[in-house]
């Protein structure tokens, strides 16, 4: 190469063939939070917090320029690029997922006094692993992307070794992930087997004798479905979802689980399936059909009774997962991709914006119980407005965004037949209504008997000590994640447009 007359294209042509850049900025970000935090015994915090944010930051950039220079109709005849536009686009949301999830832990572990150093490490390990298995092409790189996420994931539910509530999570997360693990590596050795050992995604599918082995086959659906089922909490392989939500006593934790799983898994889901079982499409997704149902019905009604609030938002999760199966189920990549990505993105602004709610009341109350909501718009007319404006995004009340991504979610399903499931969604919305406007109420009619509970705003750690501040980090975050819940409602135009543009 003639470095004189290296130019700005050359460079943009030399970053779109480094295919997994953000992967290896993850992994250098790691290595460097656990040297630095080895050798300060880790007393700067502050400095682990800002490199991760920066590696983040520096990864999204890459990935969107990555995803924009391979967007446009350009061949790439020397430098072939495995990852599809499908794949950039839930890579940079399970990055957009790591990089708000850092930012909301930020006061809470410096107010909390837990371990910085583990946090960052396994949400990077965790997002690293994510972002793999976006793209991954073959059984064992899928496999070992799936558990490298899953187990990051379950070493970050026992964040509070201290909490014996936290223990008793990880303990079931655990268990039930590696019952699912063993249900998925048994769904892969069968189809290795089948398909005369063929590890590739293609290969593998090209390699199935569907008239000699159609039990094995299916077999391998069933243990296959039950073993990616699990990760995202479909029913009814959903049981340590409430237990984890709830016995995960670091908040910012629970909300980063609340979004990656439900990114990893559509993407999982239609590469998997997609891909593999081409030929078996009904198969499958009438039992998919199946889980997205249950999962809906079950998750709203059971969340209408819960009186712990991580506990309530993790029957939600439930549901949303249903809801964002619809869109995989229409298999159109002009249509039904484009749904399921933009609800899926616009789940990510709503569902953040709302643990950064949790996470503020409960460093000042230190509850979570959702009687103790009451009255709080006397008290903190901040906390208050954020979840006005996004519960009924959650909900499916217009004008939010989450209504436009419900209607072009459910339209979409409809005609691509998926009849039960759009039924059952509409009246499950409905349901979640119910308990979303009764916090809202409670919280400007209820009494609250409690007397004692702190409203002292806390100060943003990434600010000098000096400066004085009257806003936290985390009531900023509520109020950006607010606004961005309706904007994106207003601009759903303009993202529909771009997910359609995102082929398979």
């Amino acid at each position: 190469m003639n470095y004189i007359n290296f130019s700005f294209p050359d460079f943009l042509f030399l970053l779109g063939n480094l295919s997994i850049l953000p992967e290896r900025v993850s992994i250098i970000s790691l290595v460097t939070v656990i040297v630095i935090d080895l050798s300060n015994r880790g007393r700067n915090t502050i400095l682990l917090h800002r490199i991760s944010l920066i590696s983040m930051s520096i990864s999204v950039i890459a990935s969107l320029c990555q995803w924009g220079i391979h967007s446009v109709p350009i061949a790439f005849e020397n430098y072939p690029n495995p990852i599809s536009n499908f794949s950039y686009i839930f890579r940079l949301f399970l990055l957009i997922c790591s990089l708000l999830s850092v930012l909301l832990s930020v006061d809470y572990i410096r107010c909390s006094k837990t371990v910085s150093a583990e946090f960052s490490f396994f949400v990077l390990t965790a997002g690293s692993g994510g972002m793999v298995l976006c793209w991954a092409n073959d059984l064992v790189t899928l496999y070992a992307a799936l558990e490298l996420s899953s187990l990051s994931s379950c070493f970050l539910s026992g964040h509070t070794k201290k909490d014996i509530r936290s223990n008793e999570a990880t303990t079931k997360f655990s268990l039930m992930g590696g019952a699912s693990s063993s249900f998925l590596l048994y769904g892969f050795s069968l189809l290795y087997g089948i398909s005369g050992g063929q590890l590739q995604l293609d290969k593998t599918a090209d390699g199935l004798p569907l008239s000699q082995y159609l039990v094995a086959i299916c077999t391998s659906i069933a243990f296959t479905t039950a073993g990616t089922a699990s990760k995202p909490s479909l029913v009814p392989f959903h049981q340590w979802t409430p237990d984890v939500y709830e016995g995960v006593s670091p908040t910012p934790v629970v909300a980063f689980f609340s979004v990656t799983s439900k990114v990893a898994a559509p993407a999982l889901f239609t590469r998997l399936f997609g891909l593999i079982f081409p030929y078996l499409s009904n198969e499958w997704h009438i039992v998919v059909g199946l889980l997205a149902t249950s999962s809906m019905i079950l998750g709203n009604l059971i969340a209408v009774t819960q009186i712990s609030m991580k506990r309530m938002l993790a029957y939600p999760s439930i549901s949303q997962i249903g809801y964002i199966m619809i869109g995989v189920l229409a298999a159109d990549p002009e249509n039904g991709y484009a749904s399921m990505i933009t609800y899926t993105f616009i789940y990510i602004l709503m569902n953040l914006g709302t643990f950064a709610r949790i996470t503020s009341f409960g460093l000042r109350t230190g509850t979570d119980n959702i009687r103790d909501y009451a009255g709080l718009y006397m008290k903190d007319p901040v906390l208050t407005f954020s979840p006005v404006l996004r519960s009924p995004s959650l909900g499916g009340i217009p004008p939010p965004s989450g209504f436009f991504g419900k209607l072009y979610l459910f339209w979409h399903g409809w005609k691509a037949g998926s009849y039960p499931s759009v039924l059952v969604a509409l009246v499950t919305s409905v349901i979640s209504i119910y308990y979303y406007l009764k916090i809202i109420k409670l919280m400007f009619t209820g009494k609250n008997e409690r007397s004692d509970a702190s409203t002292t705003y806390i100060q943003n750690s990434l600010v000098s000590p000096s400066i004085s501040i009257s806003k936290s980090s985390i009531e900023i975050a509520m109020i950006i994640r607010a606004l961005a819940s309706i904007l994106s409602g207003i601009l759903i135009d303009p993202i529909i447009g771009i997910t359609r543009n995102t082929l398979f």
